[in-house]
């Protein structure tokens, strides 16, 4: 046996020691609430042999779930922060996308609700996170977020103080296998697994079945830290790993490096005779995480008490007075007749049947008529003595009637809530704990999401309110712009962005900001936030502005339509918009499309306006040039082609043909203008109508849709403004009020 196999084995038998006692008060604990196992062994067979009854009227189930189900109800959540450098808000909101998205696909919820439910019954429930490939068909890995549901499987570090396990250096782990599960999930193990030698732990050996461990150690190792030329930092064994590559990039190291401590986390699966399985674990935190119950410290050892440890005596002795009621009752005579001898020889056969048969009447003897006896009840001091064991379990866990719900002497909801409070305040440390262990979980996967997720991907980001989407991290991203919806409405702001990888060869032609979210660099913190969940949220504030729209004289429409919006019915969206007055998008592109024709309408007629001044001034040039022309001509013939004279100027005949051109040029100018007016009127009528019907179909809409909405509201202002009268019973009380001719009745003056 090697020296790490045999210091394996007496770390784990020390804890196997340490928890001893824990193991076997949880174990009796949960027979106990669980399996109802409430009678001593010894007693519930005497008084089964004695055919005495034994009664098990188990109520601690109710009250672990009125804690369990408070915590469902209130679920904490996982938030990231940036608190380093290379950190940034938009890539702690991917976090907290990715981490919703690891908890949805492990349905880590079942894991959360085993491991408090196991702290609740019994002191320590657990949960696991775990690294699986993402798919059978890919080389990208996910993490997995699984639950414990065998808690005696789990042996935790017996030195750990931390109250959430973060000091743990030491877990196993625990499973049994037959020999045949064993031979074909570990092929290669030594035959001494199979064989009695002198050479392994024979407490992991039964003679069917043979015990494993996933064995977790975490030790501290010293490293250097060095600091590159481009400013980032690298412990030594990944700057060796990549030195090459960065040499290449000119990027090099600027000093020595610093001396440094890390975390290293190894699993090993052993047995009691050989080690079948060595493996690194990429974390610094060992992760088997418990949740606790109450913690109690006392001569250096601790214990964790469940919700029942100290109320099993009380549930014990409820159990036994009221199966000694149920005796007492069941052993008293049952003699509902008596009367003379003889008295019930005529009918007798009726007689003997009458306290299970009915008949229409019997005969008697004798001139005494039998008397009926009556039941003397059930002994009042065994009800009693439940009644007091009953209350006994109530004040033991601070659990009271208005935590179960039971109606007391409150009337105003304040009173209600303060006394349903005093359960939560009584059980609320198994509630924190249960953040705390959330927490740790949190911590575990923002150490191991930049070693998983540290190659370029797409992953699914889901948001608070549920909806996803995938964002390409450790790669060039360029954000899209919102897209309209596939009714054609506006896009919402608050949906969520949408990313797409950057080719590099690329990058320069693109417009816009290109983002890198490198999940392995910067540095986060991990808060829990408990409270209701989004739909709760969203349900309740659609209650309560319903009761504030209520009071309201003028509602406007706008508000009715956000009451509406946050309602769970399907249409609640469409239905919002169209009470708020927002337009049908089928109309709003119409106004937009009928705006953009007037602009171009108002265009050309300017345009129009200009050409025809312009006409008017170059009509006016041709009216001057054929003045002059008419006088030159007067001067010609009054000179008349006389010997020694000019000859005749032709050129008035090329000016009058230039002219003619530019008159026909004019009026095609004239006429395509003419033409394009009458365009535009005629595609202006067909939108206008087109624009008509649509108004119509929408007000059409419209009215359907508020028609319902505006008759509740009518009535609730009629209910609001109704006369009232006061209603006062028979001894002067006010026993309610009578709105509409309809009473409501009413508790309290």
């Amino acid at each position: 046996m090697d020296d790490t196999l045999k210091d394996d084995l007496e770390a784990f038998k020390l804890a196997e020691d340490a928890e001893k006692d824990q193991r076997t008060a949880m174990l009796e604990l949960l027979k106990f609430v669980k399996l109802g196992e409430q009678w001593p062994e010894a007693v519930r067979k005497k008084r089964e042999l004695e055919g005495r009854p034994c009664l098990t009227i188990n109520r601690l189930p109710a009250f672990g779930k009125q804690v369990i189900n408070d915590a469902r109800q209130n679920r904490p959540a996982i938030k990231c922060h940036p608190v380093g450098d290379g950190a940034d808000k938009e890539t702690s909101e991917i976090l907290n996308g990715l981490i919703r998205n690891i908890e949805y696909t492990s349905n880590a919820e079942v894991a959360y609700d085993t491991a408090l439910d196991f702290a609740v019954h019994c002191g320590i429930g657990y949960a696991t996170v775990n690294i699986d490939y993402a798919d059978a068909d890919t080389f990208d890995k996910d993490l997995r977020i699984e639950r414990v549901s065998n808690i005696f499987s789990v042996y935790g570090d017996p030195t750990s103080k931390a109250a959430d396990s973060s000091d743990w250096n030491r877990a196993y782990i625990t499973d049994k296998l037959t020999e045949k599960q064993f031979k074909k999930r570990f092929p290669g193990a030594d035959k001494i697994n199979f064989e009695a030698d002198d050479d392994r732990d024979e407490a992991w050996f039964e003679e069917e079945r043979i015990r494993i461990a996933e064995c977790w150690t975490r030790e501290k190792k010293k490293t250097k830290l060095i600091k590159l030329s481009d400013g980032a930092v690298m412990l030594e064994p990944e700057y060796l790993k990549l030195k090459d590559i960065l040499d290449a990039q000119g990027i090099t190291a600027t000093s020595d490096g610093r001396d440094t401590e890390i975390y290293v986390v190894k699993q090993r699966i052993i047995t009691g005779a050989e080690v079948l399985e060595n493996n690194d674990w990429p974390g610094k935190y060992i992760p088997i995480i418990p949740c606790y119950g109450d913690e109690v410290m006392v001569e250096n050892k601790r214990t964790f008490n469940g919700l029942f440890n100290f109320a099993m005596d009380s549930q014990r002795n409820y159990n036994y007075w009221r199966t000694a009621t149920t005796e007492l009752v069941a052993l008293a005579p049952k003699t509902p007749f008596i009367g003379p001898v003889g008295a019930f020889e005529t009918d007798a056969d009726k007689w003997a049947t009458a306290n299970t048969e009915s008949y229409p009447y019997i005969g008697y003897d004798g001139q005494v008529a039998p008397a009926r006896q009556q039941f003397a009840g059930p002994p009042a001091g065994a009800l009693q003595e439940a009644l007091n064991a009953s209350d006994d379990l109530k004040n033991i866990m601070g659990l009271h009637d208005a935590s179960l719900g039971k109606q007391g002497n409150e009337t105003s909801g304040r009173a209600i809530l303060a006394r349903q409070r005093e359960g939560d305040t009584a059980t609320f440390n198994f509630i924190d704990n249960q953040s705390r262990f959330i927490a740790h979980i949190g911590r575990i996967l923002i150490d191991l999401i930049p070693k998983v997720y540290d190659v370029p991907r797409i992953v699914r980001a889901i948001k608070e309110d549920g909806s996803n989407y995938s964002v390409p991290i450790n790669q060039q991203v360029q954000q899209l712009p919102q897209q309209a919806t596939e009714d054609g409405q506006p896009p919402d702001p608050a949906a969520p962005p949408q990313y797409q990888p950057v080719d590099p060869e690329q990058q320069q032609e693109i417009n816009g900001l290109i983002k890198v979210f490198d999940l392995t660099a910067g540095k986060y913190d991990v808060t829990v936030e408990s409270g209701p969940s989004f739909n709760t949220r969203r349900q309740e504030a659609s209650a309560q502005m319903g009761e504030f729209i209520k009071s309201m004289p003028n509602v406007p429409p706008k508000a009715i339509g956000i009451l509406v919006k946050n309602m769970d019915w399907p249409g609640a969206d469409d239905f919002a918009k169209a009470i708020a007055g927002e337009k049908d998008p089928q109309l709003m592109q119409a106004e937009q499309a009928i705006g953009q024709l007037m602009q171009q309408k108002q265009q050309m007629q300017q345009q129009l306006q200009d050409k025809q001044f312009e006409n008017q001034i170059k009509a006016k040039e041709v009216q001057i040039k054929e003045m002059d022309a008419q006088t030159k001509l007067m001067q010609v013939q009054q000179a008349g082609n006389q010997p020694g004279e000019a000859p005749v100027d032709h050129s008035f005949e090329q000016w009058k043909t230039e002219m003619q051109i530019s008159f026909d040029k004019w009026k095609t100018e004239q006429d395509n203008a003419v033409k394009l007016t009458i365009a535009a009127q005629n595609h202006e009528a067909t939108l206008a109508g087109q624009t008509h019907a649509i108004e119509a179909n929408a007000t059409q809409k419209a009215q359907q849709e508020i028609g319902p909405v505006l008759e509740q509201m009518a009535q609730i202002r009629a209910h609001q403004t109704a006369p009232r009268k006061k209603v006062r019973g028979p001894d002067g009380r006010l026993v309610g009020v009578e709105i509409n001719g309809q009473v409501v009745p009413i508790e309290g003056d």
